[in-house]
């Protein structure tokens, strides 16, 4: 028989809220731009785990004034949605804060990684979504685990809507200075909206997008049902494995050699195509950051390029090269075409990005393991994407180590194609 520990290793579950120790303003609001609507539905998941000495000593009480001051200086991610007239959601900057889970585990740290369930993560973060009573709804979440030894857990959901991967971190980071008394010149702010003429003549339709599917309309509940259950898994490929693939894609050492994320793409591309006995993927969405549009200290989603690749040839008909100089060299960015279709229509269409398309996400420069706390830096941080559709999405992440200990790859996928999809990755590239 499963105990209850076992079963539920959780326990001592305390809510509350932590609010900006300054008062940002009378009347403050902050326009969303065409990107940020698109992304509305996604939620970003991470968790941050540290060991004993990190939060050693630190009560309750300590940890909510080092975050009335981290949230002084980024209050934007504190306020809550309203509407115009029109429809249109803005966020004003009331101040109401992030609501903070505080819990107990069971289990010790090491128990805990050693099981390397990724369903178990889903435990340590916030699984809120923005609705259906929009103006009470938290942007941010946060929940701090304190397991049987001491070690903790910073789990934080982050409503996509306010920015990408890089601007999360780039919030918690800011945290990270407070806890060490150190201080921005200036506060996080948010990506304008900008003025600009859209070309609406060249979109018919959201048909000539391929990166998105219209959903909805989901009014104040942002959030989707979906009868797929979808399941998670994540294993590590070193950098010796990583230059094994990519010589065996690009076979000649004097060709093209095709990028390492590229390669760990063509890997799962080729793996699934076969799965579906060459019936799909056709197309796929590629993300990675546009770090020549990243300004320092604003949040954004217009530095991440959400790029197509199609192919018309059956996936198990192409050879792996021919699929990596599909992802080195078509990838077409729709940022522009997904704000001209969020500018089309006054209602603001409902859209999933995510999983739309089987998706490819590199975060592997993400600088997740900057966040110190004390001089302790994370043993380990995951990341996870929710409210994401069918097709699924793969994450590049960091080691620990950096990316030159290689990469750890997250899948995400219908459930019942995860265990065929593990099968081909162990048979015909040795991962498992």
């Amino acid at each position: 028989m499963v105990s209850l520990k076992e079963q539920n290793p959780i326990y001592d579950i305390k809510i509350s809220s932590v609010v900006p120790g300054i008062i940002s303003g009378n009347n403050e609001f902050q326009e969303l731009t065409p990107m940020d609507l698109s992304m509305k539905l996604h939620y970003l998941r991470f968790v941050y785990y540290f060991t004993a000495p990190a939060f050693d000593g630190m009560t309750t009480r300590n940890i909510k004034e080092t975050m009335f001051i981290w949230l002084s200086y980024a209050y934007i991610p504190c306020g809550r949605f309203r509407r115009t007239k029109s429809g249109r959601p803005f966020i004003k900057c009331n101040d109401s804060g992030l609501r903070i889970i505080e819990a107990r585990c069971h289990l010790n740290l090491d128990e805990w990684l050693k099981s390397k369930d990724d369903s178990r993560d889903k435990l340590l973060v916030p699984n809120n979504v923005i609705g259906p009573d929009l103006e009470f709804s938290p942007l941010v979440m946060i929940q701090l685990t304190k397991f049987k030894c001491g070690a903790t857990s910073v789990g934080m959901s982050w409503s996509h809507v306010l920015g990408d991967v890089f601007s999360a971190v780039k919030f918690m980071r800011l945290w990270a200075e407070a806890i060490a008394h150190h201080y921005p010149a200036q506060p996080l702010t948010m990506a304008q909206q900008q003025t600009q003429t859209y070309n609406i003549q060249s979109l018919n339709s959201t048909k000539d997008l391929f990166s998105i599917k219209q959903i909805g309309p989901v009014g104040d509940h942002w959030s989707t049902s979906s009868n797929t259950k979808m399941e998670t898994f994540s294993f590590h490929i070193s950098m010796f494995e990583l230059i094994r693939l990519q010589a065996k894609i690009c076979q000649e050492k004097c060709g093209p050699q095709v990028p390492l994320f590229e390669c760990i793409c063509v890997v799962i591309w080729n793996c699934l195509g076969k799965i579906r006995q060459g019936l799909g993927p056709q197309t796929v969405t590629v993300c990675k950051s546009d770090f020549e549009n990243r300004t320092k200290g604003i949040i954004t989603n217009k530095s991440q390029t959400v790029g197509v690749v199609k192919t018309d040839i059956p996936i198990d008909e192409c050879n792996l090269m021919q699929l990596g100089l599909l992802m080195m060299n078509h990838v077409v960015d729709e940022r522009m075409k997904i704000e001209e279709v969020m500018k089309m229509d006054d209602k603001l269409p409902d859209f999933l990005i995510y999983g739309a398309n089987l998706t490819f996400v590199d975060l592997s420069d993400v600088p997740f393991y900057e966040f110190e706390v004390r001089g302790q830096k994370p043993l380990y941080v995951n990341c996870f994407i929710d409210n994401i559709d069918d097709e699924g999405v793969v994450l590049v992440l960091p080691t620990p180590k950096g990316c030159s200990d290689g990469r750890i790859v997250s899948i995400t996928l219908p459930e019942n194609k995860v265990v065929e999809l593990k099968m081909v990755l162990k048979d015909d590239w040795q991962i498992e």
